[in-house]
């Protein structure tokens, strides 16, 4: 017996020193148990690790001089230098010790240098594909050629070089059992970081925000439909717009010669079995009041863009200070300077403007070898990069990149992408060299309009609706490089081979839609048309659609004596416009008497006492949204399929306008269906669908449809937040949806003192066993703000202050 019993305690004792010291049982490429379980160096470390240091001073080779740093209750860290090379040296140092996992992954992710990593398939996704298509879209060439500008600029050459060495500063002092947990669970450790990392940052902002393929849907329905269809179903400009610039404004400029459509121009396909939707993830709002309008005579500002909801934060809080410089706001981890913020003069905010700075050129090339495309009536040869993509585990992977004189060619040969278009050159503003950083440089420096305007002069791409505000001034500019256009230019595919098609320069930046002091006392934008159509220039088709824009301007007309409150309210709103406009029609189409069971009649009479506000618990919001969504698609699946489907403005429309349309016919059946009949089959699956939520339509939630989520980063699980309630959505102010919201909501109210409130989706810390890693979030979804100290960090406010010194004290 005995034996047995050693038997098994042996075979146990073998399997267990199998398991801890296995690799990739935790999770795909993770380190061995053994590894992670270890309490000298693993993750027990990052449980007991404090966010900040509990001392005094730290020594930081590197620095000039001494530096202070003061975090207060909400680990925001309070950066003073006493010049600007250590200033943001501290800022890449303080970062880094609070998102150095965060930094890499995104650079890795904009760069393509995932697999490396993660692994050639990582979570079910194909790790290696995506890496293939950063690559190909010229992400690092594009991040090199904006270094490069910025190299050139003696003061975005400084504070890149002092933000690295920062950075690397803190990872020079780090040991294995320090490195943030996610290093841990994936098995591998920080690379050093570089200056070309900060500039992929900003072309993956640049990505997130400008890129688009609608190209090739829109090409295609138009050789199916014809032009008369894509102008009644895509037009230029939505249905019941209320520009950015106010209606009727006169363009105090002489507009450049706008290039001629060549009488040439032919519809051209491009094989893509793609995926493509309109722009369903806008959702940033930002405003300004002037000093009339305010409850104590001077200028506010608020600013929500919204981003991906994620963990940890895109954002991180911070105030920097220096000689010259005193500023706070928020960055993204890894750019340096402050991205939208505040300093003693001036606040400023940005909302995306969705200009088309993406075109498709349709490449014709020679054969199959792809070493010569036709252009001008001539055979040119092409440009061929060889690239080599490392995979973790020793292997690689080489790519042929082929790249014409209009860009790179993302989808041929053995790359098939459903996301791009195949044969097809991208042409890309954010290829251009560029320096957005001096832009943000000058911005924390500028004292007045003036300073302003100079400041954002060298912004490019993605192209920002700029809002400011001073002591007495309040002014908005679409701003960005626009290339010059045709009318439609780039709407749909172009021909590579025609020189015809070619942009034909920039439209002037001082051309740019803006507006100082209009005569309504307020400027606002929700990512709808910069302007009328009277603008001279062709900017996009494709921006959001009426209601947030329109909601917020009704309620600014109509507010006086406004307030921080007041303003923290307003991005709140969860009002529903569209469910205003349509919902009355829609239920008119509706007879209690013949809806067949109590829980439709139950649904079709809370419809009728729903107040139209998108709240949390509404059981209206869950159905109207709920219903709509199955209505859109009974009008438009089976002419679009499920990919593409025109503006809710453009399905608003329809429906107010007539109850027989073409558009109404379901082309798979028999039957010639009028809008009531849709009305009332989509009604129908919306109350089948929503009784898996509850039997009893009073219980339906309208957060519980929604489901709003915050990841992490790499989808590892235990690390996000898998249900946040909170309420808005699609089209409301509040444009909080699933995996999209608020990234940051700001209010700065101008004066003496400024008074600032903000607040952002997640925490200070990224290490997920911190107490700071999400303690922000319960208070964003109810609606609150945070106090932001400034211009000094009061001393009752300070929970821990550290000395950064260049050497040690004599």
């Amino acid at each position: 017996m005995r034996i047995v019993i050693l038997g098994v305690s042996f075979l146990l004792l073998i399997g267990l020193i199998w398991i801890l010291n296995t690799r990739e049982i935790l999770a795909p490429g993770a380190p061995a148990l053994g590894d992670f379980f270890s309490p000298f160096h693993g993750f027990w470390q990052n449980a007991w690790q404090e966010d900040i240091p509990d001392v005094g001073s730290i020594i930081v080779p590197g620095l000039k001089a001494a530096v202070e740093l003061k975090y207060d209750e909400r680990l925001v860290p309070h950066i003073k230098a006493t010049n600007e090379y250590d200033l943001y040296f501290a800022q890449g140092y303080v970062t880094a010790s609070l998102r150095l996992w965060q930094m890499e992954m995104q650079v890795r992710a904009a760069g393509g240098y995932l697999s490396e990593v993660l692994g050639a398939s990582f979570n079910g996704n194909d790790m290696l594909a995506y890496d293939r298509r950063q690559r190909r879209l010229g992400m690092v060439e594009a991040a090199k050629a904006a270094l490069e500008q910025m190299k050139k600029d003696h003061r975005t050459r400084m504070v890149l070089s002092a933000y690295t060495a920062g950075v690397n500063a803190w990872i020079d002092q780090l040991n294995p059992r320090q490195f943030p947990i996610e290093y841990k669970i994936l098995g591998y450790a920080p690379q050093r970081w570089t200056e070309l990392k900060c500039a992929l940052l900003l072309k993956m902002m640049a990505y997130d925000l400008s890129f688009s393929t609608l190209e090739v849907p829109l090409t295609s329905i138009l050789q199916k439909y014809g032009k008369a269809v894509v102008d009644e179903l895509f037009p230029n400009y939505l249905p019941f717009t209320d520009p950015i610039i106010p209606e009727g404004t006169k363009w105090d400029f002489k507009s450049e010669v706008i290039p001629r459509k060549p009488s040439s121009y032919s519809c051209l396909s491009a094989q893509s079995k793609g995926e493509y939707a309109l722009q369903n993830n806008n959702g940033s709002n930002n405003w300004a009041v002037s000093g009339n309008k305010s409850a104590n005579g001077y200028p506010l500002l608020a600013n929500d863009p919204h981003l991906s909801l994620r963990l940890p934060s895109i954002w991180l809080e911070m105030h920097l200070e220096a000689p010259g410089v005193n500023v706070y706001g928020v960055t993204i981890p890894g750019a340096p300077t402050i991205i939208i913020g505040f300093n003693e003069k001036i606040a400023w905010g940005v909302t995306n403007v969705g200009a088309d700075v993406v075109d498709w050129y349709k490449i014709t090339f020679r054969d199959g070898t792809y070493q010569e495309y036709r252009y001008n009536n001539k055979w040119i040869v092409a440009e061929r990069r060889i690239d080599t993509i490392f995979i973790k585990g020793g292997s690689l992977r080489l790519d042929t990149i082929v790249s014409t004189l209009h860009g790179p060619v993302v989808n041929l040969g053995s790359f098939r992408s459903r996301a791009f278009p195949y044969s097809c050159a991208l042409k890309w503003a954010a290829h251009f060299p560029s320096n957005e950083l001096l832009t943000f440089y000058l911005l924390n420096r500028s004292s007045e309009y003036e300073d302003f305007i100079e400041a954002i002069e060298y912004y490019t791409c993605p192209a920002q609706n700029f809002i400011y505000i001073d002591h007495k001034n309040i002014a908005i500019w679409s701003n960005g490089r626009y290339p010059l256009k045709w009318r439609e230019q780039g709407k749909f595919i172009l021909d590579g081979s025609n020189p015809e098609h070619d942009w034909k320069g920039w439209i002037p930046q001082q051309h740019n839609p803006h507006i100082l002091n209009p005569k309504r006392g307020f400027v606002s934008s929700a990512n709808q048309a910069p302007t009328d159509t009277t603008y001279p220039y062709y900017l996009d088709w494709n921006f959001e659609s009426f209601e947030r824009g329109a909601r917020i301007n009704q309620r600014l007309a109509s507010m006086q004596k406004i307030t921080v409150d007041s303003l923290r309210n307003l991005q709140n709103d969860n009002y529903n416009l569209l469910a205003e406009k349509v919902l009355p029609r829609l239920l008119s189409f509706l007879n209690e008497k013949q809806l067949l069971q109590p829980s439709s009649v139950e649904m079709y009479y809370l419809l009728h006492r729903w107040n139209y506000e998108n709240n949390p618990g509404s059981a209206g919001a869950a159905a109207f949204e709920v219903w709509w969504n199955f209505l859109e698609q009974s009008i438009w699946e089976d002419d679009f399929g499920a990919s593409i489907y025109p503006d809710r403005s453009v399905t608003a429309r329809l429906i107010l306008s007539t109850d027989s349309s073409r558009w109404y016919d379901d082309v798979r059946t028999v039957e010639r269906e009028k809008l009531a009949t849709l009305v009332r089959k989509s009604f129908y699956l919306a109350h089948d669908s929503l009784l898996h939520y509850s039997t009893q339509p009073h219980k339906w939630r309208w957060d519980k449809v929604k489901k709003t989520r915050l990841s992490h980063l790499a989808r590892l699980p235990g690390f996000g937040i898998e249900f946040v309630s909170i309420g808005g959505g699609e089209g409301i102010v509040n444009a909080t949806k699933t995996d999209h919201g608020a990234s940051w909501r700001m209010v700065v109210n101008m004066g003496y003192p400024i008074k600032a409130r903000g607040i952002y989706p997640g925490g200070q810390s990224g290490n997920p066993a911190s107490k700071y890693y999400d303690n922000f979030v319960k208070d964003w979804a109810s609606g609150k703000l945070q106090t932001l100290y400034f211009p000094t960090l009061p001393k009752n406010k300070v929970i821990r202050e550290v000395h950064l010194l260049g050497r040690a004290p004599r």
